[in-house]
């Protein structure tokens, strides 16, 4: 017990002096990656790219808010059979599974904190990330193309 009232004094100015740091510390959203313009039809998508294994794996997790007309891309190097969950996600959303020419194979709707895992109906390369319902308010279901510069060859 008197331990604890020693540091007490110690506690009240590390506070005061602003040095305190909190035992657990937010993690914070990454906003800064790269971004490509996409299109489905006449509907403009301004996306995040997540090329990376460090990109991917922290995708969306943390961001609280988000433009209507922006998402995330993640780009994988070979085309795989590729699962998504939500564990620190906070938005719901709604992936799309890309095969190397932008067209969907599959949607699935995702909804936030989750560990159910969502997978693309077969190998791709690509899966983006929307609001949920993005697709489906667009009326975008699977066999349509999506375009942009990074589904040329």
């Amino acid at each position: 017990m008197k331990t604890a009232f020693r540091l007490l004094p110690a506690l009240a100015l590390a506070f005061t002096l602003g040095c305190a740091q909190p035992v657990a510390t937010a993690q914070q959203p990454q906003t800064d990656l790269p971004r490509v313009k996409l299109s489905a039809g006449m509907h403009q998508i301004d996306a995040q790219v997540a090329r990376t294994s460090d990109q991917r794996a922290t995708g969306l997790m943390w961001r609280q808010e988000m433009p209507q007309h922006e998402g995330m891309l993640f780009v994988f190097e070979q085309p795989s059979v590729q699962c998504f969950w939500m564990m620190n996600t906070l938005l719901p959303l709604s992936a799309a599974f890309l095969e190397d020419d932008g067209t969907i194979v599959n949607l699935a709707d995702m909804q936030p904190r989750s560990t159910q895992s969502h997978c693309s109906a077969r190998p791709v390369r690509y899966v983006l990330e929307m609001h949920q319902g993005w697709f489906a308010k667009r009326g975008l279901k699977a066999g349509d193309k999506l375009a942009g510069e990074v589904f040329r060859k």
